[in-house]
């Protein structure tokens, strides 16, 4: 079984996250005012496609660093004779 640090599962959990809340953006802009009440845009959309901009580059960067968290060589076990 291939052991990974928690490390691994943060950031792997934050890109998973990042990216569904992005499409959610995507087909539903209006969730975050709807669950707020928060509006700075006035319905004018260029906020919604702020968040998805930024949630789609966290989204890039947890995952490519979840990435080379799985590919992080492993310690080197001493095999007992």
């Amino acid at each position: 079984m291939i052991s990974v640090r928690t490390r691994f599962w943060v950031e792997s959990v934050t890109g998973s996250a990042c990216g569904v809340l992005a499409v959610l953006t995507v087909f539903w802009p209006d969730w975050i005012e709807g669950l707020t009440g928060f509006d700075p845009d006035h319905h004018s959309g260029w906020f919604e496609w702020a968040i998805v901009v930024a949630l789609l580059v966290v989204c890039a960067a947890a995952g490519s660093l979840a990435r080379a968290e799985w590919r992080r060589p492993k310690m080197a076990v001493p095999i007992a004779d």
